[in-house]
């Protein structure tokens, strides 16, 4: 953002990024105009100034340069699956496999620089048999070069990347490029400059290879459609992306798989990629119903969907995927009542937000207040656990609101383990009248570092107790009088 009060650069002002390193404000990047004119990273603010008068500065944001970086990176899946970001201004591609669809390396790289300068944006590109080899070559190859080997031996040391301290050492013993490091012995490059410096230089050298780490890995379930000529209305980019989801539905069919996550990226014709993702709350195949929620987070953006020039891609993930087998449906509707209930709490969830719309799920657990978590609607796969059910015609076991946490009680009961007789919450006595109990609770000594046998928590003693009012409450005593002198009493839920 604008450093000085400054509202933006007029044109053809040269201007500059700034941070501030201990106490100092430095240039922490320059335009052309201010490279041109002698300018470069690292210099102190006050030094360019002196230098160029009408310079215009802004303050360095680390966070929006790597969030366009990733933009960028997205905007690249076009070229192919394999994109990673190297920040703080690098993009890597794998494109094996891929630039045939371009016509070549060629091609690919014409398309790329097309879409590039649209965007205003300078860049270096090199071509090479590793993901090492070619991002020395980018970042540090004066001219580009055919042999690829031949211009890797000419980078200097600093292509390895190996510090201050270590180039300094380097360049100090008459090693200057990356050639002249190759042909010494990688024993004695060891012993004298470390091991991290024959891995740079084995890195750099391509004879050992970092695969690349894509940003997105891949999914099992995807479907894409180019277009010769762009498509600019959003209605249309919809219809694609229904017919999308069919192929889509054809795969998940034959895998018996149903998505529960659909991710569909619009690809523009100059290089701006837009997502739209919807959930769904159980697993699904239904092209109908996954376009209609599309259509809803379409209607829900802050942001509208700017076609620009038109979209030249468009591409659908089903990145979280769960079994889905043919089921038969319930006689008595059953099962169609269950689906418009899933199918409102999924527009719902479109609408309001994802995280506004919960439900409660049952955990595997006899801890009563471990035994529910709230989660998101949609996106939440269903547990396996079941909640706690009464004897039919008996009354609940448990109360539907819960303190948390449990809340002291002064309370008079038997010693050692009899239940409450009367007890005082809030200021307020209350006189037992009838009780049940008690339902004695262990605590999951199981879970506890190094099994700590010898310290297995303390023993809970519940009861359903109703004072004289009529009130009824779940009291508990908080360990026994064998694990705890002067065990406490708690107050954990109110029964309605």
């Amino acid at each position: 953002m604008p450093n000085d009060g400054a509202a933006g650069p007029e044109a053809g002002q040269p201007f500059v990024l700034t941070a501030k390193v201990k106490g100092a404000l430095r240039l922490a990047a320059v335009d052309r105009g201010a490279g041109a004119l002698g300018l470069v990273p690292g210099m102190t603010l006050s030094d360019a100034r002196a230098r160029v008068p009408g310079l215009a500065s802004f303050t360095h944001d680390p966070a929006a340069d790597l969030g366009w970086l990733e933009r960028l990176a997205d905007g690249c899946l076009r070229y192919s699956p394999m994109v990673a970001a190297d920040p703080p201004d690098g993009l890597l591609l794998d494109i094996a496999g891929c630039a045939h669809l371009f016509g070549g390396e060629a091609g690919l790289v014409a398309d790329l620089d097309d879409r590039l300068d649209r965007l205003g944006l300078h860049r270096r590109m090199a071509f090479a048999g590793t993901q090492g080899a070619a991002r020395a070559l980018a970042r540090y190859q004066a001219l580009p070069a055919a042999d690829e080997a031949a211009a890797v031996r000419r980078l200097p040391v600093t292509a390895l990347e190996l510090g201050d301290d270590a180039t300094l050492a380097l360049t100090r013993a008459g090693l200057n490029r990356v050639g002249e490091l190759a042909v010494r012995p990688m024993a004695s490059v060891a012993a004298r400059f470390g091991a991290e410096t024959v891995a740079a230089l084995r890195h750099v050298l391509g004879e050992e290879e970092r695969p690349i780490v894509p940003r997105q890995p891949a999914v099992p379930v995807a479907a894409e459609r180019r277009f010769a000529e762009p498509i600019a209305r959003t209605d249309d980019a919809l219809t694609v992306l229904g017919e999308l989801v069919g192929e889509a539905a054809e795969q998940m069919e034959r895998r018996r798989l149903g998505g529960r996550r659909f991710e569909g990226l619009l690809f523009r014709s100059d290089g701006i990629m837009r997502t739209l993702v919807v959930e769904t709350s159980r697993p699904s195949r239904d092209p109908a119903l996954v376009v209609r929620l599309m259509a809803e987070r379409i209607e829900a953006l802050a942001d509208p969907i700017d076609p620009g020039f038109g979209f030249d891609l468009i591409r659908l993930r089903v990145p979280v995927t769960e079994p889905l087998a043919a089921a038969q449906l319930a006689m008595e509707g059953g099962a169609a009542a269950d689906v418009e209930v899933d199918s409102l709490v999924d527009r719902l969830s479109i609408r309001l937000g994802r995280e506004r719309v919960r439900r409660l799920v049952p955990l595997d657990t006899h801890i009563p207040e471990q035994m529910q978590l709230e989660l998101p609607a949609v996106g939440t796969s269903p547990s396996k656990a079941e909640w706690p059910r009464p004897e039919p015609g008996e009354p609940p076991l448990r109360p539907l609101h819960l303190f948390d946490p449990p809340q002291r009680i002064e309370v008079v009961a038997e010693v050692p383990d009899g239940p409450p007789h009367r007890f005082r919450w809030r200021r307020k006595l209350h006189e037992v009248r009838r009780f049940e109990g008690p339902e004695r609770i262990a605590s999951e000594w199981w879970k506890r570092r190094d099994g700590e046998v010898d310290r297995p928590g303390l023993t809970r003693d519940y009861y359903r107790v109703e004072d004289a009012h009529g009130r009824r409450f779940w009291l508990f005593r908080h360990g026994l009088y064998a694990e705890k002198a002067d065990p406490g009493w708690y107050v954990h839920g109110l029964f309605a």
